[in-house]
């Protein structure tokens, strides 16, 4: 019978290049863990030296990620037709690998050294300003602090886009989060969308239909057993504890850091169990993928990491609110919430009124808030699209820093019809801007219309997934996620991905069908 000739070993110049890059990323997953202690264990008084190690760390990492030798490397990998030919190793792997990797290096030579390390302080520094600051909303004592990280990121902009002509410094933001994005193409996807999420909010809570009764979510839940809840679902979800873990923190957050080392948070409080529940299936949307990520094997190349984030955030959207917001979820949920509200021993727990109808129109109120993580699915993009129109305005300097609260307020209220409070539920609400993650956010309602998407062809593909959603089963959705994105890392770019997945290029109307359907009956409209 014959047998399958064994793959030929890499030439060096390809293992010595990838041997590198996982040196490279070595020190950036130790950045991350310095990140993580930050923003979950680290004392307060440690911040300044914090702040030291990250900059020493994330200089050594830039000198190791542009060195001649990686170049050098590089260049050779390209030139050996066996790798970038068009079969290439592994049926292009190698090929897509190569490609990513000089993508990677030449975005990387442009930004000097002492600017990376610049940039890792000050976000460090003002992480923790802000942390202090947002509890009493004190934005007069941030704003020094988010001017000077403006400023830094503005001056990354203009390195990066130092040689290509046309379009906006944010472009080059953007194309660090959601490769080949512009400015312009996720304002002209907007744009129509808005009108048609404003007028579907105007229809659902100004409309004939009927208001969800929200007791549901007002129910007492102890921070230690919603953490306990949150657990179960993780572990149902598929996530691995023995490669991740869950703690609390002020900005919920997942770290892949290393093969074998997901970390996720999210935080509690005593009202709206919801809010924690939803936020830790968001992270462990992000968590199972960067599991489900072959690490282990090619750590370090770009067969290993995410495409983009607006794919990485179409993996926890996609468990937040297509699974979690799902009626099929809480007839397996509800039992388990409600088992955990009651007194040891005894019956009659505080859930034990409510049915999965009632818990199920109440996850899906519709009601413009303050707070983009707590907001429901019909008003989320809305804050998105509010922070993508900021964050523009900040970087090309048409909107000074010191009149940002101001600016936020106007537009909150021309989007959501609410008067804004204070800073703190504000512009101050978000960890981002202080850590320099300046076009990060149009990616979350990327995300929402990749998952809404992806949603419509699973549905045709996992037979049974609403029996099996029923019963706590979601090993058959993971299976498919890991077969249809996971694996492939970097090979395929977003677009291609798309295409590849549902036989079409992105459009908003999957999840505006999503979210028509479902609201409309929820509230009988």
């Amino acid at each position: 019978m014959p047998t399958t000739p064994p793959a030929a070993p890499a030439p060096p110049h390809y293992t010595q290049l990838c041997t590198l890059r996982h040196e490279a990323r070595t020190l950036g997953s130790i950045s991350s863990l310095l990140n993580w202690d930050q923003e979950t264990y680290m004392p307060h008084s440690a911040a300044a030296h914090r702040a030291e190690q990250s900059a020493m760390l994330s200089g050594i990492e830039h000198e190791r990620s542009t060195s001649t030798r990686l170049g050098d490397l590089i260049a050779q990998c390209e030139a050996d037709k066996a790798l970038t030919g068009d079969k290439g190793g592994e049926g292009g792997r190698e090929a897509a690998n190569i490609a990513e990797m000089r993508r990677d290096y030449d975005l990387a030579t442009k930004l000097p050294t002492d600017l990376v390390s610049e940039l890792a302080r000050v976000g460090s520094q003002a992480q923790e300003v802000w942390k202090e600051a947002r509890k009493t909303s004190d934005f007069a004592t941030f704003q020094p602090w988010l001017e000077k990280m403006f400023a830094l990121t503005r001056r990354k902009a203009e390195c990066l886009k130092a040689g290509k002509a046309g379009g906006e410094l944010y472009d080059a933001l953007l194309d660090e989060y959601e490769p080949g994005a512009t400015g312009k193409e996720i304002e002209a996807v907007f744009t129509p969308l808005r009108p048609r999420l404003s007028g579907l909010v105007k229809e659902i809570v100004g409309g004939k239909g009927k208001r969800p009764n929200d007791a549901f979510l007002n129910v007492p839940f102890a921070p230690a057993k919603q953490h306990e809840f949150g657990t179960l679902v993780l572990k149902a979800m598929g996530f691995d504890f023995d490669a991740g873990r869950l703690d609390t923190t002020t900005h919920p957050f997942c770290s892949g850091m290393a093969p074998g080392d997901t970390r996720l948070t999210t935080r509690y409080r005593d009202e709206k169990f919801t809010d924690a529940l939803y936020g830790t299936m968001h992270e462990g949307g992000h968590g199972l993928y960067e599991q489900g990520l072959p690490k282990a094997e090619r750590f370090g190349q770009p067969l290993a990491e995410a495409i983009s984030l607006g794919i990485h955030e179409s993996q926890s959207r996609m468990w937040e609110n297509f699974v979690g917001r799902s009626r099929e979820f809480w007839e397996w949920a509800l039992p388990h919430a409600q088992g955990l509200t009651r007194e040891t021993g005894g019956a009659g727990g505080p859930l034990d009124t409510f049915s999965v109808d009632d818990a199920f129109k109440a996850v899906n109120l519709v009601q413009p808030s303050f707070i983009r993580v707590e907001a429901d699915e019909a008003t989320y993009n809305l804050h998105v699209m509010l922070r993508f129109g900021l964050e523009r305005s900040l970087i090309s300097g048409e909107l000074p820093v010191k009149d940002l609260p101001g600016e936020w307020n106007k537009r909150f209220k021309d989007l959501l019809g609410i008067d804004v409070p204070d800073h703190r539920r504000g512009c101050m609400q978000d960890v981002h801007w202080s850590f320099g993650l300046i076009g990060y956010f149009p990616t979350y309602t990327m995300g929402n219309l990749y998952a809404a998407q992806m949603w419509e062809t699973i549905h045709t593909e996992v037979p049974g997934l609403r029996d099996q959603m029923r019963r706590g089963e979601f090993a058959p959705l993971l299976a498919w996620l890991r077969e249809k994105i996971h694996r492939h890392g970097r090979r395929y770019s977003a677009t291609e991905l798309c295409r590849m997945i549902t036989g079409k290029p992105l459009t908003a109307d999957p999840l505006m069908r999503h979210l028509e359907g479902k609201l409309r009956g929820v509230y009988g409209a």
